[in-house]
């Protein structure tokens, strides 16, 4: 089953791709350390993510927007048989190339994640990071999840939340390391998670723990455009820790308050067929 593209969403796809395979050309793979994107303090949605997982041994499972390919050799670390896709070519050269550096054995192929080309009910598992608000149509991304995932089978995806101003004055900044076709979900997308779904598990992270970017901007001095800010809190993890385990903490109690949870940067989601 595929879905036909229009103009406009080709379009669209066609710039996203040329960035991404920009990026990927200047990823240093010898700088990536596969596990901290998963069990750093300063990865919460991943953490949540493999709460709700449980084992992945022998799963079968599909990176979808897989980019340098960190999920996909985490998981395949962990005995998961993994697909890396992502509609850029040169992403999943990179994935390809952390999986040998790693020494686990993945998958790569290009995918238009509106249009996958796999049979009904194949996957365990489709894990997408920071790739619906990429998509010109996410709800079309999420029906393909959905439809190559097998009964019981788990969508797990986290993306950024665009309802926080303090965000939105980020992302007016950092023009040079984003593309400008990118759409932050609306926390609404839970309820089309559940239309889908029969059991859905999510949160949102960084609320008043978003001080962290805050630090880097007014007192480091960090220029959003030279630096990947999101990149920077898993890199610099141990410099970070204590003041960030405070502000979790305190952002656990703030989420409790009605619509608390929508000013968050990022939404993290499980969803079981």
């Amino acid at each position: 089953m595929t879905n036909q593209l229009d103009g406009n969403s080709e379009q669209t796809l066609a710039k996203e791709r040329q960035f991404h395979d920009r990026w990927a050309s200047a990823i240093d793979i010898d700088g990536i350390r596969v596990k901290d994107y998963f069990e750093a303090c300063t990865a919460p949605e991943n953490r949540f993510i493999l709460q709700q997982i449980g084992e992945v041994r022998d799963k079968l499972l599909l990176d979808l927007g897989c980019g340098a390919g960190e999920n996909s050799v985490y998981f395949a670390q962990r005995g998961a048989r993994c697909i890396a896709a992502d509609y850029s070519p040169g992403m999943v050269q990179v994935a390809l190339q952390l999986a040998e550096k790693n020494s686990v054995k993945i998958e790569g192929c290009m995918a238009n994640a509106m249009a996958l080309e796999f049979p009904d009910n194949h996957f365990d598992l489709v894990y997408a990071a920071n790739l619906l608000h990429h998509i010109p149509d996410p709800i079309i991304a999420l029906n393909e999840m959905h439809r190559v995932l097998k009964p019981g089978g788990k969508a797990c995806f986290w993306d950024p939340l665009k309802h926080n101003p303090i965000i939105n004055i980020y992302r007016q900044l950092a023009t040079e390391v984003r593309t400008e076709d990118e759409h932050p979900l609306d926390i609404e997308i839970v309820k089309s998670v559940r239309a889908l779904f029969d059991c859905v598990a999510y949160d949102t992270f960084w609320l008043i723990s978003l001080w962290t970017f805050l630090r880097f901007y007014l007192i480091e001095k960090v220029d959003p455009n030279q630096e990947r800010y999101w990149k920077k809190i898993i890199i610099e993890k141990d410099r970070i820790q204590p003041s960030y385990q405070r502000l979790e903490k305190l952002d656990e109690i703030l989420k409790k308050i009605p619509g608390a949870k929508r000013m968050c940067w990022n939404l993290a989601v499980v969803a079981t067929k």
